[in-house]
Order: structure tokens, then sequence, then C-alpha cells
């Protein structure tokens, strides 16, 4: 990940991290493990690129945690098997997560197309875009991750053993397996894209307009 993107971001983490760590209440809710992070992770109407930086370091947090004991998982766990499936669909759940919201966060910097009247702020826009695509790029390795972590779900041994209560995160997995759901895809036409709207604004010549 380019962790200059988020520089900007670094009082409002250092503050999420305190009331995390640090709730200002006795009974306040304490992120400790896997399962506490993601609950911390939310979609907003409207999103902006300072919740979308609060969301990728709660799931970060996420990937990051321990998981608590399989009484507290997000599905009902009664055997070993499950619980190491659960494992594996979480964290490719996760990392599906932190490639939407990097999508989600470049789409914010982004510029679809670079008109001829832009020239005379080619300068901000490229800013932008460069932190667009250092966005949509940070995605491929979550993708390898997520990639991973379904392979790992899919196994064998796994073949008819269903986490029913996490409906959504196995029909990932099989889309993932199947090849219906690839990110991949989508991450190299919009870095493509990307890079050409940045090639056509570096060509253009300010001063004339």
């Amino acid at each position: 990940m380019n962790h200059s993107l988020f520089k900007t971001a670094k009082i409002l983490l250092c503050a999420l991290m305190c009331a995390a760590i640090f709730p200002s209440q006795g009974n306040a809710f304490v992120a400790k493990y896997k399962e506490d992070f993601y609950r911390l992770y939310h979609i907003h109407h409207q999103q902006l690129s300072d919740d979308c930086i609060e969301n990728i370091y709660w799931l970060e947090q996420a990937v990051k945690a321990d998981f608590a004991n399989p009484q507290y998982a997000f599905a009902k766990i009664e055997t070993e098997a499950q619980w190491q499936k659960y494992r594996a669909l979480f964290m490719m759940h996760v990392n599906l997560r932190l490639i939407e919201q990097f999508l989600r966060l470049g789409r914010i910097y982004d510029k679809q197309v670079a008109h001829f009247y832009d020239a005379p702020w080619k300068d901000e826009y490229l800013r932008n875009l460069k932190k667009a695509l250092s966005c949509y790029q940070s995605g491929y390795y979550y993708w390898q991750e997520a990639q991973l972590w379904a392979e790992k779900a899919n196994i064998g041994q796994f073949k008819f053993l269903y986490i029913t209560d996490l409906q959504n995160w196995e029909d990932e997995r099989e889309r993932i397996n199947t090849g219906e759901l690839n990110y991949k895809r989508m991450l190299d036409r919009e870095t493509a894209r990307v890079q050409k709207v940045i090639d056509t604004f570096v060509a253009m010549d300010k001063k004339k307009y």
C-alpha cells in the first residue's frame, strides 16, 4: 500500500486508535479481536475520503488482530472444520471489502476525461489522478489475498461444508472460484484508464488557455 496517500489522515487515525484502545466510558466497546474491528467498519450513505480512510483503517486492523473465541464468531461454530473454514471466509471477505474501499477512495480523486479546457488546472488534476491510481494499484495486493483465502475455504474437505449463517460470504467464495467475481479485471481497467488520462494531462500545454 502507498502510505503517503494517507498522510493527511494521521490525526484522524490516531484519534480512532485511541478511541478504540482507551474508551472514555467504563462500559464502552473495546476493539481487540478481528470481529471487533470488523464491527467498526461501516458504509456511509455519502462516502467521503475520510470515511473510506477510516474504513480502511478498521479493516486493516481486522486483518492484523487475532480471532475471538469461536463462541463469539459471526456464525454458529460447532466443529474444528467449521472454525477453520470460518476463518478463511472471514479473511477473504475482509480483503474484498478493502478492495471496495480503495476503489471508492480512488473514485473520489478520479477524473474520467481530460478535457482540453482543463489545461490551466492540470497540476491539481494530476495530483488527484496519481492518488486515484495509487488507490487502484493498492487493490491488487488485497485481491491476491482474497483469492488465497478463497482457495483455502474451497479445499476438498470443505466440499460439502457450508457456513449457512454467512451465506453471502459463501457466495463470494463460489463466485471467486468460478471466476464470476474477478476484481483484477476491474483494477486493470481502472488503472489503464487513469494512466491514459494522466498521460493526456502531462501532454497538455496549460499556457494556451
